[in-house]
């Protein structure tokens, strides 16, 4: 029976369903004159408390804006501190120091995989250099046969 009693008395909000059938529910036929009467005057009085609250609230958030601006706290400055702290908490979690590491191996990765290529490419036009020094010596020398062929050599006997 405690447990009955209890389902009752429950203090937890209600829930999508629960408000659904709440709300398609018509409770105005089994309420007397006097009870509506009463309902009416309590949903009037929650009306004026929820603008009652609604104003001091906006005057106390105008209050708020005054006094940061006299300590010279403005949007800016809180969105900068803000956004450190949150870079802060954000470096510190084992998720950002995890990717850090693994892009930083990756770049010394890539830093050594460009300097290999560079490396490469210098000694492939080295090479070519050397190989055109070399065949424009051994053009120079074709020729200079050439020449010399082209004279007639005469062998005495």
């Amino acid at each position: 029976m405690e447990a009955q009693a209890q389902g009752l008395l429950e203090t937890e909000p209600l829930q999508g369903r629960d408000e659904d059938a709440v709300t398609s529910a018509d409770f105005s036929s089994m309420l007397s004159e006097e009870e509506k009467e009463e309902l009416k005057a309590e949903l009037v009085q929650l009306e004026d408390e929820i603008t009652t609250l609604r104003q001091v609230l906006s005057a106390k958030e105008r209050h708020l804006v005054e006094i940061k601006q006299k300590l010279g706290m403005n949007l800016m400055n809180e969105l900068k501190q803000n956004f450190s702290k949150s870079w802060h908490d954000m470096q510190t979690t084992t998720a950002y120091k995890k990717t850090h590491e693994t892009l930083s191996h990756a770049g010394q990765k890539a830093t050594a995989a460009f300097s290999n290529v560079g490396t490469a490419i210098s000694k492939k036009f080295g090479d070519m250099r050397s190989h055109s020094i070399g065949f424009s010596l051994e053009e120079g020398a074709m020729k200079k046969q050439k020449k010399n062929k082209e004279q007639p050599i005469f062998i005495c006997f």
